[in-house]
C-alpha cells in the first residue's frame, strides 16, 4: 500500500514537467480544430493536404493565419506523447522554446526530442501560401495587402477569386482598392463562373496595354492539334481553324505522326527500317516467303514485309500510297481548350484591339528612341558641322576628342567621388580640355594645310591613330566606366510598352541647350557674325578687317570643345575606350553631309534624319545592326545623287565653291 502511494504521490510531482498545455490545447478551438485533421497533417500530402488547409483557413478563428503562417514557415511541432500542435523556436541545438497557438505566449522550454517538426514541401507551402491570402489581403499593413495581390498576380486560382471580391469593399486604400479590381477582373477571365461575367471582364481590358492583360487572355486562346477520321471536324468542338497537311501549319511528317499517336494509322516504313527488319529475318534463303533473289524489286520488298507482318515477325507499318491515303482520310484542325466560343471570340477581339494599340505605342517608342539617337548624333556632329563648314576641314581626328572629353569625364569622377558634383566639374573640364586640343592641333597642323584636302584628311587621320594610341598607353585598354548620377537612373515609363532612359531625356536636353547655345552664339555676338562672314566670303571678310585666322582657330577650338562635351554626355552610357570616338565618326559625317556643311539647322535636320533612318533599319531587321549600317550609307550615297548640298545648302557665294 505504501509502495502505491509512495508511485502516486511521485506522479503528481511529476505533472508540472509536463505542463497544462494539453489541457490548455485540448481546449483551445484551433488546436480541436487540428486534432480533427490530424492524420492527414502528419501525412502531408500534396494530394490530401488541400482540406486540412481549407478547414484552417475558412474556420474563422483568430489563430488560424498563425497557424498557417507557422507551418508554411516549418516552424510547427507535434508533441510525441499526445499529437498535439504547438510552434516553437529554437533555444540551441537541443531545446525547444514552444508557443500556444490560441493565446500566441509560451508555454515553456522542452527538449527538442519530445517534438516532431513538420517540414511540408514546396507543393503544401504553396497551397499554404495561397490560403494565407485571405488573410492578407485584410491586413491593416497596406505593405502586406500589396504583398497579397502580387501573389495572387503570379499563382491566383479559382479559391482566390471569391476572396479577393470579399476584401474589395472594406478596402480603406483607393490605390489598393484599384489595384483589388484590376486583379479580380483577370481572375475573372480565367475562373469567372459564368461566359458573360467573364467576357464583361474582357471588355474591361478592351485597348489595354498592361501585360497582365495578354498573359490572362492569351491562355484563353491556346489551342491543341487535333486529328478526326472524315471531312471535317465533330460537333461541338470550338475549332480555332483546320489544317492542311503539307502546309506551313502542318507538314505531311508531322501530320502523320498525329496519326500514329492517336492510333489511327500505322508507322510509316521507312526504306531503312525495312531493311533492316527484312535482313533480321532472312531464313533459308527466303523472307516472309521472298526469295532473296527478287528483293531487288520495291513492290517485292513490301510483300516480304507485309509476310512479317502477317507472321507477327514485324510490326505494322504504312508504305507511302498508304501514308498519302491515311492523310486524305482523316481531318486535322486546331481547338481550343477553351470551349466557349463566345468567349474566344471576345478574347481574340480584345487581343486584336490591344495589338493595335501595341502596335501605335510601338510607334510612338521608335519615335523616341530615334529622337535620343539623333540628339547623340547631333551632339556629335555639331562641331565638325562648325568647323567643316567655316575652314572646309575634314578632320578625322574629330571622334578622338569625343574620347577626349569622355576621358576626362572619367578622370574627374576620379577625383570627385559625388557623381552629380563631378558630372557638373566634368563638362566645362572636357570643354576646356579639347578646346585647347583643337587650337593646338589647328596652329600646328591644319594651319598649313588648308586648301589642301587630301592632305587634311590624311594628316588628320594620322592624328587619330596617335590619339587612339596615346589613349591607350595612359588608359589601357580595359573599358573604363563613367558612372551617371543616382537621379539618372532608370527610366520614364508612360506605359508597358514606351519608355525612356533619363540619361537619354538629359542628353536630348543638352543637345537642345547647344541648340539654343550656337543659336545665340552666331546670331547675336561678334564672333558668330565674322563665323558667318568667313563662312560666305573670305576674302570679302579678310578686306572688311576680320582675321580670317583668328576665326578659323576660334572656330576650330570651339568644334572640338563641343565634342569634348558629347564625349561627357556619351561615356554616361557607353564604356569609355580609344575607339569610343570611331564608333561616331562616320555618323557625324553623314549628319554634316546630309544637313547642309556649315548650317546649324541643316545639322540638326541631318541628324534627325540619320537617327530615324537608322532606328527604322534596325526595326525592320533587328537581328543584323551591321546590316541596317550598310543600308543606311547606301541610303545617304543616293540621297546625296539628288541633294548633294544637303537638306539646307550654303547660300552666297560660297556655295558655289
Amino acid at each position: 500500500m505504501n509502495r502505491t502511494l509512495r508511485a502516486a504521490l511521485l506522479l503528481l510531482l511529476t505533472l508540472p514537467a509536463t505542463p497544462a498545455i494539453a489541457q490548455n490545447a485540448a481546449l483551445s478551438p484551433i488546436q480541436a480544430l487540428l486534432q480533427e485533421h490530424r492524420e492527414t497533417i502528419e501525412t502531408s500530402s500534396r494530394r490530401s493536404i488541400q482540406p486540412a488547409i481549407d478547414a484552417i483557413r475558412d474556420s474563422g478563428l483568430e489563430a488560424a493565419p498563425l497557424v498557417l503562417e507557422k507551418w508554411g514557415e516549418r516552424e510547427m511541432w507535434q508533441r510525441e506523447a499526445d499529437g498535439l500542435f504547438f510552434y516553437a523556436e529554437e533555444v540551441d541545438r537541443d531545446t525547444l522554446e514552444v508557443f500556444d497557438f490560441a493565446t500566441a505566449e509560451s508555454i515553456g522550454t522542452y527538449p527538442e526530442d519530445d517534438f516532431d517538426q513538420l517540414k511540408p514541401n514546396s507543393g503544401i507551402r504553396a497551397l499554404i501560401a495561397s490560403a494565407l491570402v485571405k488573410f492578407q489581403l485584410n491586413d491593416p499593413d497596406p505593405a502586406k495587402r500589396r504583398d497579397a495581390l502580387a501573389a495572387l498576380a503570379r499563382n491566383g486560382n479559382e479559391s482566390h477569386l471569391p476572396i479577393l471580391r470579399d476584401s474589395i469593399e472594406d478596402e480603406p486604400s483607393a490605390g489598393i482598392r484599384q489595384q483589388k479590381e484590376r486583379l479580380e477582373r483577370l481572375l475573372t477571365i480565367s475562373f469567372g463562373a459564368t461566359e458573360e461575367e467573364r467576357i464583361a471582364a474582357m471588355e474591361h481590358f478592351r485597348g489595354d496595354l498592361g501585360v497582365d492583360v495578354r498573359a490572362a487572355l492569351n491562355p484563353v486562346l491556346t489551342s491543341t492539334t487535333e486529328v478526326v477520321p472524315g471531312d471535317a471536324p465533330p460537333e461541338g468542338e470550338n475549332v480555332a481553324r483546320v489544317l492542311r497537311p503539307g502546309s506551313d501549319a502542318l507538314s505531311e511528317v508531322a501530320a502523320y505522326e498525329l496519326l500514329v499517336a492517336n492510333d489511327l494509322a500505322p508507322r510509316r516504313l521507312t526504306g531503312a527500317d525495312q531493311r533492316n527488319t527484312l535482313a533480321a529475318h532472312i531464313d533459308g534463303g527466303r523472307v516472309g516467303g521472298v526469295d532473296l533473289a527478287l528483293l531487288s524489286d520495291p513492290d517485292a520488298r513490301d510483300r516480304a514485309y507485309a509476310g512479317l507482318v502477317a507472321a507477327g515477325l514485324a510490326p505494322p507499318a504504312a508504305t507511302a500510297d498508304e501514308v498519302e491515303a491515311a492523310l486524305d482520310a482523316h481531318t486535322f484542325y486546331e481547338a481550343y481548350r477553351e470551349n466557349s466560343e463566345a468567349v474566344t471570340d471576345a478574347a481574340r477581339e480584345v487581343l486584336r484591339s490591344i495589338e493595335r494599340k501595341v502596335a501605335f505605342n510601338q510607334f510612338l517608342d521608335l519615335t523616341l528612341d530615334a529622337l535620343s539617337l539623333a540628339s547623340i548624333y547631333f551632339l556629335a556632329a555639331i562641331g565638325l558641322a562648325i568647323t567643316f563648314g567655316v575652314m572646309g576641314v575634314i578632320n578625322m581626328a574629330h571622334g578622338e576628342f569625343i574620347m577626349m572629353g569622355a576621358y576626362t569625364g572619367y578622370v574627374i569622377q576620379q577625383l570627385i567621388p559625388d557623381y552629380t558634383v563631378s558630372l557638373i566639374v566634368a563638362i566645362p573640364c572636357a570643354f576646356g580640355v579639347t578646346f585647347a586640343a583643337g587650337v593646338a592641333m589647328e596652329r600646328l597642323v591644319i594651319r598649313w594645310l588648308y586648301s589642301r584636302p587630301l592632305e587634311t584628311l590624311l594628316a588628320t587621320f594620322g592624328i587619330s591613330i596617335a590619339l587612339q594610341q596615346l589613349a591607350k598607353n595612359i588608359f589601357g585598354t580595359q573599358a573604363r566606366p563613367l558612372t551617371s548620377p543616382g537621379w539618372l537612373d532608370g527610366a520614364l515609363s508612360f506605359n508597358d510598352v514606351v519608355s525612356i532612359s533619363y540619361i537619354r531625356i538629359a542628353i536630348f536636353v543638352l543637345a537642345l541647350a547647344f541648340l539654343a547655345f550656337f543659336l545665340v552664339l552666331m546670331n547675336r555676338t561678334r564672333l558668330g557674325l565674322e563665323t558667318r562672314a568667313v563662312t560666305q566670303n573670305r576674302s570679302m571678310a579678310a578686306s572688311m578687317g576680320i582675321n580670317p585666322d583668328r576665326v578659323n582657330m576660334l572656330t576650330f577650338g570651339l568644334g572640338s570643345g563641343i565634342a569634348g562635351i558629347a564625349g561627357v554626355a556619351i561615356g554616361l552610357y557607353a564604356k569609355v575606350t580609344s575607339e569610343l570616338g570611331q564608333d561616331y565618326i562616320v555618323q557625324s559625317f553623314m549628319t554634316v553631309v546630309v544637313g547642309g556643311v556649315g548650317n546649324i539647322w541643316g545639322t540638326l535636320l541631318g541628324a534627325t534624319m540619320i537617327g530615324f533612318l537608322q532606328k527604322g533599319i534596325e526595326w525592320l531587321n533587328p537581328s543584323n545592326t551591321l546590316a541596317a549600317q550598310t543600308y543606311m550609307i547606301i541610303f545617304i550615297i543616293i540621297f546625296i545623287q539628288f541633294r548633294p548640298r544637303g537638306i539646307i545648302a550654303l547660300r552666297g557665294r560660297a556655295a558655289g565653291d
